[in-house]
């Protein structure tokens, strides 16, 4: 008998319920699901803070979710609660954590907007599985339009190109043009003008023009796909995208309370209807796309399948293959050199596996020191003195698809001190950062050093050789004969770290 499982999110626009379990073949049953208004980002948008009215509300619908779910036996630790950007950006998101915790056992986790396109990615993968559409081989586009902000993927060749977070969301317009006379023609070209300027950045990953596949996820499309979309599969719909224009701009006259009426729909959910689909349509009429996908799903059935995948070695291949993607073309963007790139990722993750029961990290921190290994000099696009400063920058401020922000901050740290004489614990910004991610990044940036050493000419002299430990040295012994000079000299400047954090002297032969 399976075990429910249960995930609670609290958005910009309500709190939702899903309790679910998976099948032996790893089919997911809906057990139990609700959602609940909650005005959080209007708050947000207009004070900075979650008001101590919303506070109220919130704890009193978490306190109903949580005899909910002792009815199906679950308890508030065995949930899963996360919040999405509209919390984080609260100046009491803090205390407002504490208090839910407190008051009714839930521990609320913050995910940035990363993260949650790492969720939607696992559940539109799910939803398209069975379908004879060509998605994840196309070039397309993966949208999901929600109250703070507008989540975007970008896949060139079923390969991650791109992610972005773009602070364009259906609660925070409305906020923002509130109490101000507007019209539809207003709205359309406030909207206009935030795609456009995001659209030079999108268009450095992939040109949206050449876009053959779109898929929208969210209520309001879905909506939109039951009226008039045609049925795929039980969760799956198409919409043709000339229809979608048109119901769009037929909806725009209706008011809040003409959409309640004709749409069966809450006031909460009328409110952003507009907007939101508004904004799915400018979108897809930048891209050659002729149709839109419409999957029935959202980010708290995909937060359920990532934890499914991370125990499955195959899906967990796949996405780091992902990871891997969108690094490479963040690498592209910088007009990083792909081949010492690839031979220094190469060396590390080969030292990394003969030690890993000595480093004592995770499967994670492998992709980590693999990420790190690929981006270390993109600095050089900026100039190369001190190219690693530069590097940490960029990556300090980019988006990888399936990394959080804290992954990508512990890259950029290993980045930065990659090379040069700087070491982390002189850093006052180091020894602040907790114990472990400080042995995360000692550890990985050591085998880094190590790495870039052995391709110091940027060359691939030394991409075939084998690795032995006797006693306490580390022998690289070359498989073809070559002068070994430069690599040997580059060993001797940055092989002070790995001896003194695994304690291996390092012998190239």
């Amino acid at each position: 008998m399976t075990t429910p499982e249960s995930v609670i999110e609290i958005g910009s626009t309500g709190v939702r319920l899903l309790v679910c379990e998976f099948t032996s073949e790893n089919q997911q049953n809906i057990l139990d699901r609700s959602d609940m208004p909650l005005p959080l980002g209007k708050d947000v948008f207009t004070s900075g803070v979650i008001s101590q009215d919303t506070q109220e509300k919130c704890i009193q619908i978490l306190k109903r979710y949580k005899e909910q779910l002792a009815g199906w036996g679950i308890k508030p630790e065995e949930t899963t609660c996360f919040a999405s950007s509209a919390f984080r950006d609260a100046k009491n998101c803090d205390p407002v954590m504490d208090r839910i915790l407190v008051q009714v056992g839930f521990r609320v986790r913050i995910v940035d907007g990363i993260e949650e396109n790492k969720f939607m990615y696992h559940a539109v993968k799910e939803c398209l599985k069975n379908q004879s559409v060509s998605f994840f081989q196309d070039n397309s586009v993966i949208l999901v339009v929600g109250g703070s902000t507008t989540e975007m993927m970008l896949l060139s060749n079923g390969k991650m190109a791109g992610v972005h977070s773009l602070r364009l969301g259906t609660v925070r317009i409305e906020q923002q043009m509130k109490n101000r006379t507007i019209s539809y023609d207003d709205i359309q070209r406030y909207v206009r003008e935030s795609i456009n300027n995001a659209k030079g950045s999108l268009e450095t990953e992939l040109n949206l023009s050449d876009v053959r596949r779109f898929v929208a996820v969210g209520q309001d499309v879905t909506l939109a796909a039951l009226l008039v979309g045609r049925p795929i599969s039980t969760f799956l719909w198409e919409i043709d995208k000339r229809d979608f224009a048109i119901f769009t701009k037929e909806i725009q006259d209706f008011s809040i309370e003409e959409c309640v009426a004709k749409f069966k729909i809450s006031y909460n959910e009328a409110e952003t209807l507009q907007v939101s689909l508004l904004i799915y349509n400018m979108f897809i009429h930048l891209t050659k796309a002729e149709t839109i996908l419409v999957p029935e799903t959202n980010t708290r059935t995909g937060l359920l399948l990532s934890k499914r995948s991370d125990e499955d070695e195959e899906l967990q291949k796949e996405f780091n293959q992902q990871i891997t993607a969108s690094a490479k073309t963040l690498l592209r963007k910088y007009h990083g050199d792909e081949k010492h790139a690839e031979c220094v990722s190469m060396i590390s993750t080969r030292i990394y596996d003969i030690l890993k029961d000595e480093i004592a990290l995770d499967d994670h921190a492998r992709t980590l020191l693999e990420i790190a290994a690929l981006l270390h000099d993109i600095g050089s696009f900026i100039r190369y003195d001190n190219h690693n400063l530069h590097s940490q920058y960029i990556i300090k401020n980019s988006e990888i698809f399936g990394l959080s922000r804290k992954d990508i901050s512990i890259i950029s740290e290993i980045a930065k001190y990659h090379k040069g004489i700087l070491i982390p614990q002189d850093e006052d910004s180091f020894q602040m950062l907790p114990r472990s991610d400080r042995m995360t990044i000692l550890k990985l940036t050591a085998i880094l050093r190590l790495a870039d050493a052995m391709d110091r000419g940027h060359i691939q002299k030394l991409n075939d050789f084998t690795i032995t430990i006797r006693n306490n040295t580390m022998i690289f012994q070359t498989k073809k004969s070559t002068n070994t000079v430069l690599e040997k000299i580059a060993l001797s400047e940055k092989s002070g770290m790995f001896e003194s954090v695994f304690g291996y002297k390092i012998i190239l032969m």
